[in-house]
C-alpha cells in the first residue's frame, strides 16, 4: 500500500484567476483526474451578478459559501502572476475562512503556478492569503508547485488539519474592485 492510498481524498475548492485557466486545468487533470489526490470543486464557476451587486459582506460570503464552497474542506488558491489582484479570489478566500450556520470554514493553501514568477524571481500572493501565512500558528501555507502526488496530498492534509486547530485572520475589507496588475 502506498502513502497516497492511505490518505483521505478531500473535497477541494479551486480558487484561481481565469487568465491562468490552462495551468489550472493541467493541475486538476494531473492531480485529481489522473491520480485522485483530491476531489475538485469550482473549476469554471462564474459568479452571477446578484452576488456581486451587494455591499453586504455577510450576504456575499454566505452566497459564495452556499453556492460554491458547500461540501469542500480545503481551498487551494492556485496563484499566477495576477491572482493577487482579483476581487473574486479575495471573496472566495474570505468565504473560505468564515464559519457560518451551514458550513464550517475550510483549510487554506496557496500553490504557486509557473506563471506566478516575475523575471526577477519574485511573486505576489493574494493579500488575504498572506495575512494567514505568518507566525507560529499560521492558518495557511504557501507552496511551490508540487513535485509529486504524495507531496500534494500532504499539503492538503496539512491545510485540512490546520482548520481544526488554528484561527484564521479574516478582518481585511473585501476587495470592491480588481486591482491593477502590471
Amino acid at each position: 500500500m502506498t502513502a497516497l492510498s492511505q490518505k483521505t481524498r478531500h473535497k477541494c475548492f479551486i480558487s484561481y484567476h481565469k487568465a491562468d485557466e490552462a495551468e489550472v486545468s493541467k493541475f486538476v487533470n494531473t492531480f485529481d483526474h489522473a491520480h485522485d489526490v483530491f476531489i475538485s470543486r469550482g473549476i469554471g464557476a462564474d459568479m452571477p451578478g446578484d452576488i456581486i451587486g451587494s455591499d453586504d459582506r455577510d450576504y456575499i460570503m454566505r452566497q459564495i459559501r452556499e453556492r460554491y464552497l458547500t461540501g469542500s474542506t480545503v481551498t487551494i488558491s492556485l496563484i499566477g502572476r495576477c491572482t493577487w489582484a482579483r476581487k473574486f479570489v479575495d471573496w472566495e478566500l474570505a468565504s473560505t475562512l468564515r464559519n457560518d450556520p451551514k458550513n464550517r470554514r475550510s483549510g487554506l493553501l496557496g500553490i504557486l503556478l509557473p506563471s506566478a514568477y516575475h523575471t526577477d524571481g519574485t511573486y505576489q500572493v493574494p493579500p488575504r492569503l498572506n495575512d494567514n501565512l505568518a507566525g507560529d500558528h499560521a492558518y495557511a501555507a504557501l507552496y511551490r508547485y508540487p513535485s509529486s502526488v504524495d507531496s500534494l496530498a500532504t499539503m492538503i492534509d496539512t491545510a485540512f488539519n490546520a482548520r481544526q486547530v488554528e484561527v484564521p485572520e479574516n478582518g481585511r475589507d473585501l476587495f470592491s474592485y480588481n486591482r491593477q496588475c502590471p
